[in-house]
């Protein structure tokens, strides 16, 4: 056989470190990322146009058989059109990215069906570790997972007990969020206050803390002010529409999600209805979008990115071993962002 048409031998980290005139456990670090050793600027630079030179690649695979690890975690999350969960992921990835891990997300569309599917898909494609938003499945159908010792943090929207499996919990607590919102909305005296919200995830949770606002401050809790769609902007805008037919009108309206306030937006637009002169509008989640409506949106601000991180974090632990207990309930933080639209 002709000696140009053998395939090219694949280069690997011994080549790239006998080019940069390294060591290969200096070119390891360095292709990790990692903070182990101080590696100077100038050393660096050697190894990256090595490895540019000889076109060298990871080798996956190789790794992965070696330590018997995948070096990918997974995701599943309910939107990926959501721009909250995009914030999520990018905390996420940032983290992984630290321990030299990848990433997949699956979108489940909020739908139970897909919940499986999404599960069954981790289970069978294999993961180190999977971060979920579940609107229907619980513990229990975790246990696949973690009988399987992989690891699972869940982004929730209220506390849960530990428990004594591996399975970490992060939660923001989506009835105190509303509960402040509409507090909000009723020293302004606003009313009466309508609630745009969904049957799914965390509205039930956003239902009550509505209700409990109004409770507390001694305001009746009306069914005929209440319209649940889906977590979307045209859910939002069809739900407005419904309030809108209705007699009294609201004052306000509290929407269970950005989306469904940008959606609520669009009807009263259409209605030509001013805001916050005619209705006062407030939100929750603080999406990147909601600062940028016209009137900017006032909301209940969550923030995504640190939760991302943290929920990261909570996995990477158990996957490098530093913490090995049972289940851990953590709480991130929330707050009212005051904008143009209440």
């Amino acid at each position: 056989m002709n000696g140009n048409n053998e395939p090219r031998k694949r280069p690997t980290q011994s080549d790239v470190a006998r080019l940069a005139g390294v060591t290969q456990t200096t070119v390891s670090q360095v292709i990790r990322n990692s903070g182990t050793i101080a590696v100077p600027a100038e050393t660096r630079r050697r190894i990256f146009d090595a490895i540019e030179e000889l076109g060298y690649v990871p080798d996956i695979t190789a790794r992965s058989l070696r330590t018997r690890k995948t070096y990918t975690i997974a995701s599943i999350i309910p939107d990926i059109t959501n721009p909250f969960y995009p914030a999520v992921e990018r905390g996420i990835q940032d983290v992984a990215e630290v321990y030299d891990y990848n990433l997949i997300v699956y979108n489940t569309d909020g739908v139970v069906e897909k919940e499986r599917k999404c599960l069954r898909a981790v289970l069978e494609g294999r993961v180190d570790g999977v971060i979920v938003s579940l609107f229907h499945l619980t513990a229990t159908d975790l246990r696949p997972l973690l009988e399987r010792h992989v690891p699972v943090v869940r982004l929730e929207s209220h506390a849960q007990a530990p428990g004594h499996l591996p399975l970490d919990n992060l939660y923001v607590d989506s009835a105190g969020g509303a509960r402040l919102a509409v507090n909000y909305l009723i020293e302004r005296l606003y009313s009466p206050i309508a609630f745009v919200g969904s049957t799914g995830g965390p509205g039930p949770l956003r239902r009550l803390g509505y209700q409990n606002a109004l409770i507390e401050h001694g305001l009746p809790y009306d069914e005929s002010l209440i319209v649940e769609a889906d977590f979307t902007e045209a859910g939002g805008y069809n739900a407005m529409r419904v309030l809108l037919s209705r007699h009294p009108q609201p004052r306000a309206v509290f929407a269970a999600n950005d989306l469904m306030a940008m959606g609520v937006l669009a009807a009263l637009r259409e209605a030509h209805l001013r805001v916050p002169e005619d209705i006062a509008v407030i939100g929750y989640d603080d999406i990147p979008a909601a600062k940028h409506v016209c009137p900017s949106l006032t909301t209940i601000g969550l923030f995504q990115e640190q939760i991302g991180r943290r929920a990261a974090e909570l996995l990477f632990e158990r996957l490098q071993g530093t913490f090995a207990e049972a289940g851990r309930s953590i709480e991130m933080p929330f707050r009212l962002v005051k904008r143009e639209s209440a």
